[in-house]
């Protein structure tokens, strides 16, 4: 007398209709756990830069009044029409290139200096990058702050250390933040101050990924010092420096705290950028619609102009 049983053998394969292909189902792959680590961050994203965003680009087809309770009227491209006939916008602008292209290259030029620098001094130079770091410390506010002290026109120490050492005639001989011509470059000074570490930071970690043997053989072939610099080291240092650029140029054009605190714009609006007018069409004007146009086009152009850097200087897939 035999007894039947429905129980799977260990070894044998499996029954149809049973849970084992479930449990495999549910089972937590590589895949699932990516997602699982990027969830909070991608529901950040989404709540605190993505809505935002959306509702941001939404606004620039309608025309409305944040103070009344008037309902938002529906202009279409009108707003956009109206930013690209602005002076302001294109003058804007056109500062905003000047400020971002001032700030980008003397930053770059004296972190590339300084990241050689270090890197030729090896372990030598650890006390020196730390403190060379200190300036990323300090809020962008306060750093606008303490060159404002420094860079007025009555008592400022810069006016006074060049008249103690006679090259100026008088301590109010260049006002540096009342002088239209010159006031764009002295917003920028603060900026270069506090970045240019970073691009020290980011260039030295680059040269730090340099095969030696690299270096060693142009070397030996007779390479001297500036055909090692711009034959050898900068085209292995391009993606190094398209993000280096790419990031500072994008924050560097989005400037605000810095010259809101130093000038707030002036003198005779010399140095009004993008994020200033932006700013004040949108709470001095009263004209929220018009803002999130120019800032729109903005956010377009910046995209644009990143695209262009990663292709023109990282050149990504280049064989050369």
């Amino acid at each position: 007398m035999s007894i039947r049983t429905n129980r799977r053998p260990a070894f044998g394969p499996a029954v149809p209709g049973s849970s084992a292909p479930r449990r495999r189902s549910l089972r937590l792959t590589d895949a699932r756990f990516a997602a699982l680590m990027m969830a909070p961050a991608a529901a950040f994203m989404a709540v605190f830069v993505a809505w935002p965003l959306a509702q941001f680009i939404t606004n620039s087809f309608y025309r409305y009044n944040p103070i009344s309770d008037a309902p938002h009227r529906f202009v279409g491209f009108g707003n956009y029409i109206a930013a690209f006939g602005s002076a302001a916008f294109t003058n804007s602008a056109v500062r905003t290139i000047a400020y971002t292209a001032i700030v980008v290259f003397l930053e770059f030029s004296l972190g590339l200096l300084v990241a050689l620098l270090f890197s030729g001094l090896g372990s030598r130079s650890r006390v020196f990058r730390t403190i060379f770091m200190y300036p990323l410390m300090i809020a962008p506010i306060v750093a606008g702050l303490l060159w404002r002290f420094l860079l007025i026109d009555n008592t400022g120490i810069v006016n006074q250390l060049l008249f103690q050492l006679h090259i100026i005639g008088s301590p109010t001989q260049i006002q540096w933040l009342s002088d239209p011509k010159i006031a764009l470059l002295a917003v920028s000074l603060p900026d270069i101050w506090l970045t240019t570490s970073f691009i020290a930071l980011v260039l030295f970690a680059g040269l730090q990924n340099i095969p030696g043997d690299i270096i060693e053989a142009a070397r030996i072939d007779g390479a001297r010092y500036p055909t090692l610099l711009f034959r050898v080291i900068l085209p292995l240092l391009r993606p190094v420096i398209a993000v280096a650029l790419i990031v500072r140029g994008v924050d560097a054009a989005r400037a605000f705290d810095v010259i809101v605190v130093q000038t707030n714009g002036g003198p005779q609006n010399s140095t009004e950028t993008m994020s200033l007018l932006v700013y004040n069409t949108q709470i001095s004007d009263g004209n929220p619609g018009l803002a999130s146009a120019m800032g729109t086009i903005y956010l377009v152009a910046m995209i644009a102009l990143a695209i262009v850097a990663v292709a023109a200087i990282w050149r990504p897939g280049s064989d050369r």
